[in-house]
């Protein structure tokens, strides 16, 4: 095999490797949501929270996107985030922590509940 063939495999294979390696991101679909306005508007708040505890219906794609999201991403410490989808979550978990702990462990516990009952289904199917 001649020099060039060896240098064009090497980069070949080198592609395909970062290919390969890219990670799955979650959709920036509503990376353009204002969480900002969401925490600081008590009825806007309280409809998400109601969403992600299961407590009422989700009331927009947004807040059904955002509760799927949020309990996988804090989970793996947003590894799949965005680079928004990170400040938000930060933004969020400060928000709630400074302003009502109390709430914020029962957001914390349900994401643990939800993310033992994806691991049970995944072991199940």
């Amino acid at each position: 095999m001649s020099q060039l063939s060896r240098i064009v495999l090497i980069i070949a294979m080198y592609v395909v490797m970062c290919v390969l390696a890219e990670e799955e991101r979650y959709s920036d679909q509503y990376d353009h949501v204002d969480i900002q306005a969401i925490i600081q508007n008590k009825e806007l708040r309280k409809e998400y929270y109601n969403c992600f505890m299961e407590i009422a219906p989700c009331k927009s794609p947004e807040q059904q996107n955002l509760t799927d999201m949020f309990s996988e991403a804090f989970q793996t410490k947003c590894r799949k985030c965005t680079k928004k989808q990170i400040e938000n979550l930060d933004m969020v978990t400060n928000w709630f922590v400074t302003n009502e702990p109390e709430t914020w462990k029962l957001i914390v516990a349900k994401t643990v509940e939800k993310m033992k009952k994806k691991a049970a289904s995944n072991t199940d199917g």
